[in-house]
């Protein structure tokens, strides 16, 4: 199986403890076009079955145990996440998902005209919500669709401005798990995009999921201290969720107004 080049990311988790595997899916760019057209209309199907497959190879080389692995990702990482612990909520411990879509339909409706020929794009790896088969199966692969499913912890993470993935994506599903009292932690950046640009903002967001999964998996985590200084973050909801969050937060709200 081959890996992705190491990332910022990959190299901080792996200093907390954990090993990360970034997995190649279908779908993925880089390989080819039959390898990047594999993935047309498999999101939540043969895409996620790869992700899966590492999950089981990871667990028969002895590199984990089932119950200890957790998923992360941005955009469609994002998206694979909510797919994880809404499609298979028994296989994943936690989940990360950063600027995440979580209604394929909204998704599509809001990408803006001049992005005429990536939205042709968009319908045909995804479905098309110009024909009722195609609304139909972005309604049946929406993460949103399962939120009652979740049982495990999960973190979101959004950027307010977000071009791509509209904040909307992350409210609904943020509104549908606390209509239905399933806990989750919901950090939102007023000033950010489409991922953390600023670096006081992802310094922030780092603090906050490292924390997260510590809890999750027991891995090393700096406890949360200045880490908020300079940055935008507000936790809309399940800030008990991550240790010291809340008098983190309290402590940044004190010196803004100072």
């Amino acid at each position: 199986m081959r890996l992705r080049r190491c990332s910022p990311y990959n190299q901080w988790l792996a200093n907390r403890g954990y090993a990360v595997l970034a997995v190649n899916f279908r779908g993925s760019t880089g390989f080819g076009k039959d390898f990047t057209n594999a993935g047309n209309g498999e999101w939540a199907g043969k895409m996620h079955d790869d992700l899966l497959d590492a999950v089981q190879w990871a667990v028969d080389q002895g590199v984990t145990t089932a119950d200890q692995v957790a998923i992360m990702g941005g955009s469609y990482g994002g998206y694979a996440t909510l797919a994880g612990l809404t499609f298979t909520p028994d296989v994943f411990a936690c989940g990360v998902d950063i600027v995440g879509p979580s209604n394929l339909n909204t998704l599509l409706s809001t990408v803006p005209p001049y992005w005429a020929s990536f939205y042709e794009q968009l319908a045909r790896r995804m479905g098309d919500p110009r024909t009722e088969e195609g609304r139909q199966w972005l309604v049946e692969r929406s993460p949103l669709t399962r939120a009652d499913q979740i049982t495990k912890p999960l973190l979101i993470g959004q950027g307010a401005n977000d071009p791509r993935v509209k904040q909307d994506e992350s409210d609904q599903i943020v509104k549908a798990m606390t209509a239905n009292d399933i806990p989750v932690t919901y950090v939102l950046f007023p000033d950010e995009g489409h991922g953390f640009a600023r670096p006081e903002n992802s310094k922030a967001f780092n603090a906050v999921a490292e924390g997260f999964l510590a809890q999750c998996l027991g891995g090393r985590a700096q406890p949360i201290g200045d880490e908020f200084a300079g940055s935008s973050i507000s936790v809309p909801t399940g800030a008990d969720g991550v240790p010291g969050l809340s008098d983190a937060l309290q402590g940044h709200q004190q010196v803004i107004r100072k």
